[in-house]
């Protein structure tokens, strides 16, 4: 049986006082769902390829890409200030995202509506938008009779501890995903792993490469994105919207939420 793993990224914060303020007013979650064979055998040496092409990576030390450092040139991506090498880069890295097979689901919540819904204390953004991509995520393994896991980028010795705790629950939940099947039976394992930025994970690498756009996407069909895409963004949502997961009934997975 093919077996997937679901790579997810965040952007934005999961704190619930300043959600009035349009900066802090949404909190996304981006999952990206790749087959482990494929992962293996072409995204990973590709990336690491365009990795050593253009930031001199070493198998000791290796380049973790991460789009924050990326845009303002950090070390150790100080070469993108050349602006022809930044280019070329940018255009290499768009083929590949084009390229490779993968599926994305993305939920985008507006904190605002959530905290003025008057939830219980306990109820975490986070694992709010989780719930959301862990269950479509149960819900296409079941549609091509297939089983897969999740990871997660670390996010805290705290936090990481409460979302173990709150995936068991949601493993354990006997609320059944749409298609009828349980997660028990649809992920290999009650835990979810949760890995730190620099173990170099080529997939929660591209989750967060389409995190951002992906947000933009959303919030832009809404009217609620403020502003407008550089060229080499509005190629890069271009791109993730042709990735959207659908499920049966043509529905793209891209969730708007409360």
């Amino acid at each position: 049986m093919t077996k997937y793993r679901l790579y997810v990224d965040e952007v934005g914060d999961t704190g619930l006082n300043r959600v009035n303020l349009l900066d802090h007013r949404f909190l996304s979650l981006t999952g990206v769902i790749a087959e482990s064979d494929y992962v293996r055998r072409r995204i990973h040496p590709e990336l690491e390829a365009i990795k050593v092409r253009y930031f001199d990576s070493h198998p000791d030390e290796p380049v973790v890409l991460h789009r924050r450092e990326m845009v303002n040139g950090r070390r150790p991506f100080q070469a993108l200030a050349d602006t022809e090498t930044r280019a070329a880069f940018y255009a290499d890295l768009l083929d590949l995202i084009r390229s490779w097979e993968y599926r994305i689901i993305t939920a985008c919540l507006d904190k605002q509506a959530f905290a003025a819904a008057g939830l219980p204390a306990n109820n975490d953004p986070y694992h709010y938008c989780l719930r959301v991509l862990v269950r479509e995520f149960g819900d296409w393994l079941y549609q091509y009779d297939a089983k897969g896991d999740v990871m997660l980028e670390s996010r805290g010795d705290r936090e990481d501890k409460e979302l173990k705790r709150y995936f068991r629950t949601l493993y354990h939940d006997s609320v059944a995903p749409v298609s009828g099947r349980k997660l028990q039976e649809l992920l290999t394992s009650r835990d979810v792993k949760i890995s730190p930025k620099e173990k170099n994970i080529s997939g929660l690498q591209v989750a967060d490469l389409l995190a951002l756009p992906s947000r933009y996407d959303i919030l832009n069909e809404r009217e609620l994105f403020y502003g407008s895409f550089s060229p080499l963004m509005g190629q890069v949502v271009a791109t993730v919207s042709a990735k959207y997961l659908c499920l049966s009934g043509g529905n793209r997975s891209r969730h708007f939420l409360p």
